[in-house]
This record gives C-alpha cells, sequence and structure tokens, in this order.
C-alpha cells in the first residue's frame, strides 16, 4: 500500500535532516584533521560579536552600555525565535486535520504584554544611554595633561599643552610632535591621569578615532571638540593605532597615527626631554667649513612659490621657509628626484609662520625636494 503525501514528506525532511548533520559531522572531522582548533574559532567567532577591550575610563562605560544593549537584544531574540519554533510544532496540521482551529481576535492581555514590556525596555535603555553619555561627555576643570590634536589634509600633528591653556587665548604649545607614527612619533600619553584631549581642523572635516577608545569624535573647521580620558594603568608599555574616521580628500588613508601609553614617570621624562631638545640652538658649522647659503621658499595655497632652487656642493646650508598656509608643511630633500631616497627633512608645522631648517653638505647632483604632508608640491633641487 501507497505511503500518503504527508508521510512521504516527513520521510524526505527527515532524510534532509540526516544528511545535513552527517555533512557537520563530516566538516568538523575534516577540520579537526588538519589541525584547526575549534575552540579558538570558536572564540573568534564569539568575539566578533563585541568590540574591542576599552583602554580608557569612557571606553569601558561605553563596553558596559554595549554589554546590557546586547544582552536585552540577545533575550528577544531567543524569546522570539523559541516562540515561533514552539508555534511551528505545538500548531503544526497534523493528520486528519481538515478544518481551520479556532481563530482569536483580540486578546487583551496579549496586547498589554506587547505594549507594556517593550515600553519598559525602551524606558530602561534611555536611561543607562543618557547616565553613559554623561560619563563620556564629561570634562573636569584641572585635567593632568592637556593635548590638541590638530588634523590637516593629510597629516595629524599633537601639541603638548601648558596646564592654563585656554582655546580662545592661542597660547603656544610646550612641544608638538609632527610625526604621527612610530617609536619616534605619534601621540605620547601618560596612564593613570586624566587627558584632555582638543581637536581642530584648518580645512575640511576629520575625525579622531582609535578603535581601543570605543569613541570617534569628528574634527571640524572653526570649532574646537574636547573630550576626556584617562588610560588604564595596565595599558602602560603598549602602542595603539588610530587614524581619520571621516573622508577627508584624496590622501584620506594616509592619516594614521600611533598611541603610546606610558606610566606617569616615564612619561614626565620623555616630555622634559623633547622640550629641552626643541628649545636647544641648532649646532655650528664645523671649523674652518664654510657656512653656505640661506635659500629662501615659500608655501602658499597649497604650493611651493618656487620650482627650482640651486645650493653649492660639499657645503651645508640653510632653507628659510615661510609657510603662508593655516595647514602643515615642510620641506624634505630626496636624492635625484622628489620620490627618492630622503636626505634631508624639515620640521612639519602649521602656519602662517617661518622656520630655518639646517641641510647637511649634499654631492653634486640632482635633488628633488617636497613637502611630506603633500607631495604634490615637489621642485628640483640643483647641487653643484
Amino acid at each position: 500500500m501507497a505511503s500518503s503525501p504527508r508521510t512521504g514528506r516527513s520521510s524526505a525532511a527527515l532524510g534532509a535532516l540526516l544528511v545535513g548533520a552527517l555533512l557537520i559531522v563530516g566538516v568538523v572531522a575534516v577540520a579537526v584533521s588538519q589541525g584547526l582548533d575549534l575552540f579558538t574559532v570558536g572564540q573568534g567567532i564569539l568575539s566578533s560579536f563585541f568590540p574591542p577591550r576599552a583602554i580608557t575610563d569612557r571606553g569601558e562605560s561605553i563596553r558596559q552600555l554595549y554589554d546590557i544593549v546586547f544582552a536585552i537584544a540577545a533575550v528577544i531574540f531567543f524569546v522570539v525565535e523559541g516562540l515561533i519554533i514552539w508555534t511551528v510544532i505545538r500548531y503544526r496540521r497534523r493528520p486528519g486535520d481538515d478544518e481551520l482551529p479556532a481563530q482569536t481576535h483580540g486578546n487583551a492581555i496579549a496586547e498589554v504584554v506587547w505594549t507594556v514590556v517593550p515600553t519598559l525596555i525602551v524606558a530602561f535603555m534611555f536611561v543607562v544611554s543618557w547616565q553613559t553619555l554623561n560619563t563620556v561627555e564629561a570634562v573636569s576643570p584641572q585635567p593632568q595633561l592637556k593635548v590638541r590634536a590638530f588634523a590637516a589634509q593629510f597629516l595629524w600633528t599633537f601639541d603638548y599643552l601648558p596646564a592654563d591653556y585656554d582655546p580662545a587665548k592661542r597660547q603656544d604649545p610646550l612641544y608638538t610632535v609632527t610625526t604621527p607614527e612610530g617609536d619616534e612619533g605619534g601621540l605620547v600619553l601618560p596612564v593613570g591621569r586624566t587627558v584632555q584631549l582638543y581637536l581642530e581642523s584648518p580645512d575640511v572635516i576629520h575625525a579622531f578615532y582609535v578603535p581601543q577608545f570605543l569613541f570617534k569624535r569628528d574634527v571640524v573647521p572653526g570649532r574646537v571638540n574636547t573630550f576626556e580620558f584617562t588610560l588604564k594603568e595596565t595599558d602602560a608599555g603598549n602602542t595603539f593605532h588610530g587614524q581619520c574616521a571621516e573622508l577627508c580628500g584624496v590622501s584620506h588613508n594616509a592619516m594614521h597615527f600611533d598611541v603610546h601609553a606610558m606610566t606617569g614617570a616615564d612619561f614626565d621624562a620623555w616630555l622634559q626631554t623633547q622640550i629641552t631638545e626643541a628649545n636647544a640652538s641648532p649646532p655650528p658649522a664645523p671649523s674652518g667649513q664654510p657656512a653656505g647659503p640661506t635659500l629662501q621658499i615659500a608655501a602658499e595655497n597649497v604650493a611651493f612659490d618656487t620650482a627650482a632652487l640651486s645650493a653649492p656642493a660639499d657645503t651645508p646650508f640653510k632653507i628659510d621657509f615661510d609657510n603662508r598656509d593655516a595647514i602643515p608643511h615642510n620641506v624634505a630633500i630626496h636624492e635625484g628626484s622628489p620620490t627618492g631616497p630622503e636626505v634631508s627633512k624639515g620640521e612639519v608645522f602649521t602656519g602662517p609662520g617661518k622656520k630655518t631648517y639646517d641641510v647637511p653638505p649634499l654631492k653634486a647632483g640632482a635633488y628633488g625636494f617636497i613637502c611630506s604632508v603633500h607631495p604634490t608640491m615637489a621642485g628640483t633641487l640643483t647641487v653643484e
């Protein structure tokens, strides 16, 4: 006697489930035989649902808020999916069910539940979000360190500011970091101290973003955005990577920076060393060696005012650089052409302002000069 269509469908469904289970077992067996650590893979998949480990006090508050929202979402997901599965199984059509079950139109208890419960959840999330926002936005009147992050196309510079710094007064910084990445550059910060960061831009909108801060803030032209944080003491000695998170132009991808975390004592020693070296007078030319000429060059409207310079061979010389733009520039010299090996690099600084660069003796030949921040600013230097 032939089986009913329903029995045939049930057998097909069970067969499909069995085949699926066998495939899963087979894939797992192959993965294990190839030395794949399934536990590590599972941890990686689970961690992908969560943000990176927070390294600041504000980031920890954001992470706690995320965990709360994630837990609520997970509970709702499993409750809803569980009810769907239970409904499918409980009210599936059975043999002999030829009529629709009794239909329910309106249920006061159900309507109250699905109105009150979401309202309470939303109200709770509003309260905890508001508390977290207040924590993240809070700034103290006397932070232990003030730093200005200056974002311009396409370079970050970091100014270490005096304790009485006021953005309205435009005081000079104690020291400026002009190399945003590497062991000799980047944003160096002490752990365990309140750091107040001022964000400024002279050109377009940028964004300060370090993934482990769990926080991003725009850098808007004509406006000083401020936020405060404290690095965890356990992160002393670590380096974290940051970047501009707002599309700011053709070289947006070049706007990266490092954050170096130091103990308070190491940071104090580092900052004092940088200030001392920056204020030191440049060494005089070696005895008996001619001083050489001083070349004049200016930058205005993201362009040098000259495309060709010349200097004597085997003689040190100076470059008087006038940066007339309110964005960072410098003058760097490369062997052969602007894309050749770098032989001298002047300090990057934001104008309007002037600096004099000391260039070591160069052998006779062709060289190129370039702005390290804006590679389209270039020219030729003839040494003879």
